[in-house]
């Protein structure tokens, strides 16, 4: 059965997944490119990104790990791009990645304003979701085809799916960093991962992952 998965969801030791401050010269928050450091060490994803070069290992193989089986992926609004309210068709906002995003499938953005999908080249589709999270993972997973679908982010997307018990697995890279402030994955979860569980822990010299699952009920 398909299964919707979270994969290198990068976490400071105080908890942060963002800095203080996003806009579009911060997209990540102050001091939030540091979290993503280790990942562009690796050569997966040196490679998702068209570089070459980059280093092997356990790093390497939880970012390869990510993106094996994924058919569409699901963002909220705050990581496809920094503009609120109603879409604005004379100056429309595609995205951070250029003319071609790293997904390679269709994504699925969740909005309160209506907007018509958005095709960009490399295969990538933006699809403007505006009835809630479960519409979206609907549309997902019947856009996958039976692989699976990836929650990219951001926290407050995570959360809602962790919040309704959807997602089943869940890596996050523990980035040896303190950013004091911002955006914590974690919060806003009604006292902590209740239904869930870790079933792993493996630290490299960069980062530690974790990865948690979703406890099948009984």
């Amino acid at each position: 059965m398909a299964k919707l998965r979270a994969h290198n969801l990068a976490v400071s030791l105080d908890g942060y997944m963002a800095g203080p401050d996003q806009g579009v010269d911060t997209p990540l928050g102050v001091g939030g490119t540091r979290l993503h450091e280790w990942a562009f060490a690796t050569r997966s994803g040196r490679r998702m990104h068209g570089m070459e070069g980059g280093a092997q290992g356990i790093d390497d193989s939880f970012i390869a790990q990510g993106d094996e089986g994924i058919g569409a992926t699901i963002i909220g609004r705050n990581m496809f791009g920094p503009v609120r309210g109603p879409w604005d068709a004379s100056e429309e906002w595609n995205g951070w990645w250029g003319d071609e995003p790293p997904y390679h499938h269709p994504v699925f953005v969740l909005t309160h304003h209506p907007r018509p999908p958005l095709p960009m080249q490399g295969g990538t589709t933006f699809y403007f979701v505006t009835e809630g999270i479960e519409a979206a993972l609907d549309q997902a997973f019947a856009a996958a085809a039976g692989a699976d679908v990836r929650v990219g982010g951001g926290a407050s997307t995570v959360q809602q799916y962790l919040r309704a018990g959807l997602l089943d697995e869940l890596h996050v890279a523990i980035v040896p960093i303190l950013l004091g402030q911002g955006e914590r994955l974690f919060d806003n979860l009604d006292g902590g991962l209740h239904g869930y569980e870790c079933v792993g822990f493996s630290p490299s010299a960069s980062v530690a992952h974790m990865r948690v699952v979703r406890v099948a009920a009984g």
